[in-house]
């Protein structure tokens, strides 16, 4: 009996050293995976005056706030594991200060209901729904965010302004924020490097970042982010990235059904028929485990429809404007699709607001992941596949390009019109499925090069101020307050449908 214990011993003993070999193999073949497009296409960026090709690969400083994760942080986000409902960002969400106007009462919110019975809310100064969050203030959270006072991703950022400093603010959705995993978003990166240029340069300016980014928001919501967050520390830019959540193909197709978010009328904290919402075990797992990635998009290959191409699509129309000239499309008018007209809408309130401030609006084109034809891998780019052909699913894939590439068109077009610079990230990033995580999204090495993109465009404009004397401003004392606030948690159980 005690060798049969023995040789069990030996076996678990064994699957489990090969279980951890096959774990650091395949991480170092993820991160080779990653960095090796960094390397391919990093000379195929032109280096804007005075940039060394070397400042790439620097880190941004240690984040001096980050700090350990309360214990009870970790176990709210094991509550959030033990519901099952994990889709989407919800164990991010357990970090966030919701606005109160938008939760209302949780158990009636379709999405909030789905919480393990804590959150935390703050009360909008104006009293409005939007932002329908800001992230919680000082903070480090179990998924990695680290915020400053503000709630902004980042290191701390003095109210006052101090002499000879250059303040840049970036303003956008996920693509802004970045990952929470990742150790540091684009800004923090060509804030880092800002600060080598003008080293090198021996300028005497340091230049701060705001990272005012967060995941699911509309230009709507930054309208509000902008003037109640991010002006009263009176930045000298703000960078605009954005064009995904109000990127709706249904605008021009209005047969074609919504892709539904939350399937049935329960909570997702009380799934129909009894059964746990959200994954599997496996599906959580795959957050920890790099070798459990690559499993389930190894087995998950044989179930896709087409392999790595585009998936079988019903047809459709699209319902043109009348007139309309798609390669230089009249920008003032009310019937662009895609909700163009509310985002310029928007884009004229923020560079309104910003010029009361002294601050300019710089505008990006967005970059998507998307090429009529174009075939992926079906194991690498798994995720990829699935964003695209189940977010966008109704859509075949020269529809989202061409409309992706109208969008930017306007983009373009709106800087023109208003004198503002204009960074064209979507023709200069490369177009490499090896940077992304979706067709938006990018790996934390598409992440850096996306941030030297906007290095590149940003240093001639820091520089023509600069020359001009405009910068660095002398800026008075502050009238207002910072735009500090004290989130407040609630506790709450749902009980029926929501």
């Amino acid at each position: 009996m005690g060798r049969l214990w023995l040789n069990i011993l030996l076996v678990l003993v064994s699957v489990a050293v090969c279980t951890v070999a096959a774990e650091f193999v395949v991480r170092q073949l993820d991160a080779d995976a990653a960095n090796g497009p960094m390397g391919r296409h990093l000379d195929e960026i032109a280096l804007a005056p005075g940039v060394d090709r070397a400042w790439f690969f620097a880190d941004p400083p240690p984040l001096p706030n980050r700090k350990a994760i309360p214990q009870e942080w970790l176990d709210l986000v094991q509550k959030v594991e033990q519901s099952g409902v994990t889709d989407g960002t919800r164990r991010a969400d357990m970090f966030k200060a919701w606005n109160a106007n938008f939760v209302g009462d949780p158990c009636r919110h379709a999405y909030l209901c789905g919480a393990p019975g804590h959150l935390y809310l703050y009360d909008p100064p104006s009293g409005e729904a939007r932002p329908p969050y800001r992230f919680l203030p000082n903070a480090t959270t179990p998924i990695g965010l680290v915020t400053n006072e503000y709630g902004f991703r980042g290191p701390p950022v003095p109210f006052a302004r101090q002499p000879r400093t250059v303040r840049i603010a970036f303003v956008g959705a996920s693509t802004t924020v970045g990952n929470h995993y990742f150790p540091y978003s684009y800004p923090e990166f060509v804030g880092n490097w800002l600060n080598m240029w003008a080293a090198s340069r021996k300028l005497g300016v340091t230049f701060e970042i705001l990272n005012a980014g967060r995941e699911s928001i509309t230009s709507s919501d930054n309208v509000v982010v902008v003037r109640d967050e991010v002006l009263p520390l009176r930045p000298d830019l703000l960078v605009y990235y954005e064009g995904a959540n109000q990127f709706d193909l249904r605008t021009m197709t209005p047969n074609v059904p919504s892709v539904a978010r939350i399937a049935g009328d329960h909570c997702p904290a009380q799934p129909a028929a009894g059964g746990a919402a959200g994954g599997t075990w496996l599906d959580d797992l795959k957050y920890e485990s790099a070798l459990v990635r690559r499993m389930q998009a190894l087995f998950g290959a044989r179930n896709l429809p087409e392999g790595g191409r585009e998936w079988p699509k019903k047809d459709y129309t699209l319902a043109w404007p009348n007139g309309l000239d798609e390669r230089d499309p009249d920008i003032t008018r009310a019937d662009l699709p895609v909700n163009l007209p509310t985002i310029l809408r928007d884009l004229d309130t923020i560079r309104t607001a910003g010029g009361t401030v002294g601050a300019e609006l710089v505008l990006a084109s967005f970059f998507w992941l998307v090429k009529d034809g174009m075939q992926l891998d079906p194991i690498r780019h798994r995720s990829i596949l699935d964003h695209i052909n189940q977010n966008y699913g109704p859509f075949h894939y020269r529809d989202i390009e061409r409309m992706a590439a109208f969008q930017n068109r306007v983009f373009a077009k709106y800087a023109r019109a208003h004198d503002l610079a204009f960074i064209d990230v979507a023709g200069l990033m490369p177009f490499d499925p090896d940077l992304f995580v979706d067709a938006i999204h990018n790996s934390y090495a598409g992440e850096r090069l996306r941030a030297w993109v906007f290095l590149q465009g940003l240093v001639p404009i820091v520089e023509r101020h600069l020359k001009s004397g405009a910068w660095p401003r002398k800026i008075e004392a502050a009238k207002k307050p910072p735009p500090v606030f004290k989130p407040r948690p609630i506790t709450f159980v749902c009980t029926g449908k929501s």
